[in-house]
């Protein structure tokens, strides 16, 4: 039997609910207005402004360019951490404080900081990339260190990888393919929003874009940046249309992790 939800809990839901999306209503409405000074809705609407942002050609290369460069870095994040953590957590426990300790640097450097240094150390010597997307992509990579390392952790701590590998291992399995067979799918859920996540913070990343390749390379968030001191109302629209990017990509990413989660249950 389901235990009953109370009116306090529904009140509480709601007023978070309209806590977290009264201001993306209210972004919305504004980039839909011509006019909206002294009353509480618009006094007219108009899609000239989204009109005017696709007609652009820097806005649709600046999302090409958020789009590739995030999808790159997730990807080389994924390939490189889901291993290394699978390695650590079932035959490495040992060092698991130790990688604790290290991905929690990206939050104990301020991004001005680690965007200095990182500019300081590429833009000279053998390794001069500064300006380039390969320095934005290493930072990237930091920048979602911690979010990739503990949700696959997590993962495979829910499923107790290690019962699971060694039952494996007694029926015969060799170590790769109980990895990709077993345990793989199994954390596959884990994996889907450990790398949703990572998507969007990367996809919304201001700081550290501008400050390394901000001059050369134009994301998103910078072309957001240029165009807020034009208009308001254009800065809202682009606003918008960024949020129902991630939101298609996101709804996307969920069900193919849950039909490929389907398949393997099956």
């Amino acid at each position: 039997m389901k235990p009953k939800v109370g009116w306090t809990h529904r009140s509480l839901l709601f007023l978070l609910m309209l806590y977290l999306l009264l201001p993306l209503v209210a972004t919305g409405l504004y980039a839909l207005a011509t006019n909206w000074q002294t009353t509480i809705l618009p006094e007219s609407w108009t899609l000239n402004w989204f009109k005017d942002m696709f007609q652009d050609l820097r806005f649709l290369e600046a999302l090409w360019t958020s789009f590739y460069l995030c999808l790159i870095s997730v990807a080389l994040s994924l390939v490189i951490m889901l291993p290394a953590v699978f390695v650590i957590t079932v035959y490495l426990p040992k060092l698991e404080s130790f990688m604790k300790g290290l991905v929690v640097l990206p939050y104990a450097v301020p991004g001005v900081v680690a965007a200095v240094g990182l500019i300081r150390t590429y833009s000279s010597g053998p390794i001069d990339i500064a300006g380039t997307a390969y320095i934005l992509i290493g930072a990237y990579f930091v920048v979602v260190l911690p979010y990739m390392y503990q949700g696959i952790r997590n993962s495979l701590l829910t499923v107790s990888a290690v019962e699971l590998l060694n039952a494996a291992e007694m029926l015969g399995a060799k170590r790769a393919r109980a990895f990709v067979t077993i345990i793989l799918p199994n954390i596959w859920p884990g994996v889907i929003i450990s790398t949703l996540l990572s998507f969007s913070v990367l996809f919304g990343e201001f700081v550290v874009t501008n400050m390394l390749v901000g001059g050369h390379i134009h994301t998103i968030q910078v072309y957001l940046y240029q165009r807020v001191s034009e208009s308001g109302h254009l800065a809202s629209a682009i606003a918008i249309s960024y949020f129902i990017f991630i939101m298609i990509l996101s709804t996307i990413l969920m069900r193919l992790g849950r039909k490929m989660n389907g398949g393997t249950q099956g």
